[in-house]
């Protein structure tokens, strides 16, 4: 049977008709085989004698009819002429000087071609359908989705005739790009309208003309670009470090990188114009159509972009940071969802302009394990030097100072709105999937764990709450450690100038003399209401808000202690004076709250004991206890402490 159909004199047509009438008959057979070892699994040696016949049969189908392939090509004219194509033209709408061949074939000839391509479809989907039965309980990924066989015989020629143009482009990649690009729109529609109807014939399921001659056009520009381009800049990039002397090299990789870009957009259109959503598609889809896909296999090459798009940045960001204004002018409409200013410095918005900037690089690449190594090795130390930028300048503020001028303070209220600001955008970039997905990727598929180039030490299991995990809780541990601190400086502050008031016990036996305010009290007012405005004027609201209530309660148990737990006996002269100083004090928060005195809880309780009647408040100290409390309204102190409060009041009257 082998010699009758290739037999040379036998016309062409009739060697199609016969090449046919053997597919025909393999594929009765694969289905009878299907069947077999189904229904009868013990006559598997039976079966793999036969599957070896049908081996020999194919081993000489396949190359016959890809060899006649070749030839209808080159009778066709194909590949179409390139050398009329030049670097003017490459960026040219759809061309009207260059025929289609696949279009303009006629008569027997297009006869010929089409009953080939549908044997070769045939071919393939038998090829599928064996390979699909003998892997059964294996992986069956890799030999189910083979390139189609017949666009690769289109492409193959197409690819070598671009080359001898691309030798002359090194140094002007983006000629090689026009030229991939053009060539692959030019021809698209007729994977569409001629050979889709062919292959859907054949029943070959699950392939696109359309994506396969893309993919196909893509994976041999990523070839060309990982034999001829980027092994040349990797030479200049070591030439470089080992001479000392800068050259073009990490220039010419960045260019190439935006190339690459711009020409994964134009193909990504070009496949969406089918209806091929690629954003619901797997990593394999988008691997296909990407040139990024050079990476995949060179992580090496990864490494290296990702150092040279990082020292870029770096050496953007320096002058932006070393720019002292750029700390103190704010960054105008940034606003929290709860429509409270961030009031965060102009920085910001350079620093996080430079991630966002990273991170759409980061798209262009066709892997969750690439887009994540990636990330990790470029964007996230970019956030860590910003991170290691504000405690610097906290740190510098502090040991100046102490924190105890304004400009300190405003230095310090600066970088936390930076570092809120930062907390707040990241967390809700790690609401996007996009996101998600790189956090919950715990190694890549080059068998390394992410922690060996990261240098991270977040537990595996916080990886599901997204790549950005530890930054934010950087970020949040530092905004909470330094106004903590802010609230002690003034805290501190505020006790050092009311020394003498918190003293002096026996005020509270005297009558005051035309002073409302006790007078060791007002400059320690007066401190306390200047430092909360500079505060409130430069630091965001929410964490002004948890400053206020922090130094509440912090003189909250100051006078408490300080004065009501003293052993201080109080007149009813003294008791006056003192709830007007309570009064101004709360004063100072009222701008802030309604009521004030609810953030006293200990001072307001105990000034209520010293404010009841007598008989009152001997009710309380002879027995009362918790049952007493609870009815005058006394919740924050203890049986203990109502009962000192009482044993200090003094009745005049």
């Amino acid at each position: 049977m082998e010699t009758i159909f290739w037999h040379k004199s036998l016309p062409f047509l009739m060697l199609q008709e016969i090449r046919l009438i053997a597919i025909k008959t393999l594929k009765l057979t694969e289905d009878l085989l299907t069947s077999v070892s189904k229904t009868r699994p013990q006559w598997a040696r039976l079966v793999s004698a036969v599957d070896h016949r049908i081996d020999r049969a194919l081993a000489i189908l396949r190359p016959q009819a890809i060899a006649d392939h070749r030839a209808l090509l080159t009778s066709l004219g194909w590949p179409p002429p390139l050398s009329n194509l030049t670097s003017s033209s490459l960026d040219t709408t759809k061309s009207s000087e260059v025929l289609n061949p696949l279009f303009t074939m006629q008569g027997d000839l297009k006869h010929q071609y089409c009953e080939n391509f549908l044997a070769l479809c045939r071919l393939q989907e038998l090829q599928r359908q064996r390979k699909y039965r003998q892997l059964e309980g294996y992986n069956r990924e890799v030999a189910l989705h083979q390139p189609l066989w017949a666009i690769e015989e289109l492409v193959n020629p197409v690819s070598v005739a671009s080359q001898r143009h691309f030798s002359k482009w090194i140094d002007k990649p983006e000629f090689i790009f026009a030229l991939v690009y053009k060539i692959t729109r030019d021809y698209v529609d007729s994977m569409d309208e001629l050979l889709q109807p062919m292959v859907d014939e054949a029943m070959l399921t699950g392939y696109s003309c359309r994506e396969e001659w893309i993919s196909s056009m893509v994976a041999s520009l990523s070839t060309y670009l990982a034999k001829e381009i980027f092994p040349v800049y990797v030479g200049q990039l070591e030439e470089e470090s080992m001479t000392g002397i800068k050259s073009q090299a990490r220039t010419s990789w960045l260019h190439l990188v935006d190339l690459m870009v711009s020409f994964d957009k134009r193909i990504k259109s070009l496949v969406e114009q089918s209806g091929i959503l690629l954003s619901l598609q797997e990593d394999g889809t988008l691997r296909k159509i990407s040139s990024f896909s050079v990476f995949c296999d060179r992580p090496d090459w990864l490494d290296l972009w990702a150092e040279i798009e990082l020292a870029d940045t770096l050496e953007k960001l320096k002058p932006e940071m070393d720019e002292e204004k750029n700390w103190t002018k704010k960054v105008q409409g940034v606003v929290l969802s709860n429509s409270d200013d961030y009031k965060c410095p102009a920085v910001s918005g350079s620093i996080f302009r430079c991630v966002s900037s990273l991170i759409d690089q980061c798209r262009s690449l066709p892997t969750v394990s690439l887009r994540s190594r990636f990330l990790r090795l470029a964007g996230i130390p970019v956030l860590k030097n910003f991170y290691d930028c504000l405690l610097l300048r906290c740190q510098e503020a502090e040991g100046l100072t102490a924190l105890t001028d304004d400009e300190a303070l405003v230095k310090v209220a600066n970088s936390i709105n930076a570092a809120h600001y930062a907390e707040h955008i990241l967390k809700e970039w790690s609401e996007d999937v996009f996101f998600l997905e790189m956090g919950l990727d715990q190694g890549d598929e080059f068998g390394e764990s992410i922690a060996e180039y990261s240098g991270s030490n977040i537990p595996i299991e916080e990886y599901g709450n997204g790549i950005f995990h530890e930054e934010i809780i950087k970020f949040e541990d530092f905004r909470t450690q330094w106004v903590e601190k802010i609230s002690i400086v003034v805290l501190r502050g505020f006790d050092a100038r009311s020394r003498d008031y918190l003293k002096n016990r026996k005020q509270w036996q005297e009558r005051s003399e035309g002073w409302t305010v006790s007078k060791t009290l007002v400059g320690a007012l007066d401190y306390l209401q200047g430092k909360m405005s500079v505060i409130e004027e430069n630091l965001n609201k929410l964490d002004f808000a948890v400053i206020w209530r922090s130094l509440a309660s912090g003189l909250d148990r100051l006078i408490f202690n300080g004065i009501l737990m003293s052993n201080a006996k109080f007149h009813d002269d003294g008791l006056e004076r003192f709830g007007y100083d309570l009064d101004v004090l709360f004063g100072v928060f009222r701008a802030w709250c309604l009521r004030p005195e609810g953030f006293f809880p200990k001072t307001s309780e105990g000034l209520k004991l010293l404010k009841m009647e007598k008989k009152q408040l001997q009710g309380g100290r002879t027995g009362g206890g918790e049952k007493w409390m609870k009815e005058n309204g006394i919740r924050h102190l203890s049986v203990a402490e109502v009962e000192k409060i009482g044993k200090n009041r003094v009745f005049t009257k």
